[in-house]
Parts: structure tokens; C-alpha cells; sequence
């Protein structure tokens, strides 16, 4: 899936953006999280603010498919994206993030598979609990 022009636009990112009442063009990476969780049937998360999916109480350091990683970004002095875990290898994590590119950024035009090395994961949230 890509931006319609490359602007957080498009037909599936305004449903992504629709799942948690946000209007298009938006960033879009946490809305994705969260519709994906919605179309599992969890009623939780249901959020377009990346922070917001790391409360205290769903932080885990046990890594399994499903868990929500986020990174954050000194500039932001905050989680500034976040993406899905599919599975761990080695200091490796293979995810799918939204509202990235190939190179990475929090500021992409589609929903892209990603490997990030351990390190560069700020913190790891449980919501399928």
C-alpha cells in the first residue's frame, strides 16, 4: 500500500486516519497499528498518537509477533513512530511499520516491511493482553 501522492493521502490511509476520528492527511503509522488491532477484533489501541501506544502498564521486554515497538527521536524528545513485530532474529527484528519508505523514515509514503537492529527500538508494548 502507497500514498495516493506521496502526502499521508489515499483511500486506505483515510481509513486508517477514520479508525481513530482523524481527518486526511495525518501521519498515519500509530492509526495503522491500531486499525490493524481492530481488524484482529481488539477494541484496544485506537489511537493516531505513536507515544500514547507505550503506556507503563503494557511495556514488556518479552519480544513475540504481534508486539508494538516504538522509536524514538531526540529531535521529538518523544516517540516519534512505531511499527508491528513479526518475528526476532539474533539482535534483529523483522516488522511492518506505515507511513515509512524503504530507507526508514517516520515520514514515508506506504506501509513497508522493515528490519531494525534491537538497539534502535526505544520500547516494546503488549496490547494483545
Amino acid at each position: 500500500m502507497v500514498e495516493r501522492t506521496g502526502k499521508n493521502d489515499g483511500a486506505r490511509i483515510a481509513e486508517y486516519l477514520g479508525y481513530c476520528n482523524i481527518k486526511s492527511p495525518a501521519a498515519y503509522c500509530a492509526a495503522w497499528v491500531s486499525w490493524v488491532f481492530g481488524q484482529a477484533g481488539y477494541s484496544e489501541p485506537r489511537t493516531a498518537w505513536s507515544p500514547s501506544l507505550f503506556p507503563k502498564a503494557r511495556l514488556v521486554k518479552e519480544l513475540k509477533p504481534g508486539i508494538v515497538y516504538g522509536l524514538y527521536y531526540i529531535s521529538l524528545d518523544r516517540i516519534g513512530h512505531c511499527g508491528l513485530l513479526e518475528n526476532v532474529k539474533n539482535d534483529w527484528i523483522n516488522g511492518i511499520e506505515a507511513n515509512t519508505n524503504e530507507a526508514g523514515s517516520r515520514e514515508g509514503q506506504g506501509v513497508y516491511r522493515k528490519i531494525r537492529h534491537k538497539r534502535t527500538i526505544h520500547c516494546f508494548a503488549d496490547w494483545l493482553k
